[in-house]
């Protein structure tokens, strides 16, 4: 059995803070990334954890919601070195 590192678990934790955000602002995949400059693809990936999106991506993404990206790190690592034993 593999054990899963704070890092993985603070990944996991961002790309669901994302699409939690994305649904609360009502906001389809299509449009986020029609403001982002990304594919719906991308995005889609990015939410179910299917690809590591770069900074620039986490950025684009961010900014087409509204939101900064910063406090969503700090939660996602939060949970992350809360989830260690």
């Amino acid at each position: 059995m593999s054990k899963v590192s704070s890092r993985e678990i603070a990944i996991d934790r961002l790309m669901e803070l994302l699409r939690q955000e994305r649904l609360r602002k009502k906001l389809s995949l299509n449009e986020v990334a029609t403001r982002a400059g990304l594919s719906h693809t991308m995005v889609m990936r990015v939410e179910k954890r299917e690809r590591l999106p770069t900074i620039d991506t986490l950025l684009r993404i961010t900014d087409a919601m509204g939101i900064k990206l910063s406090p969503l790190i700090a939660k996602a690592t939060k949970a992350a070195g809360s989830s260690q034993p």
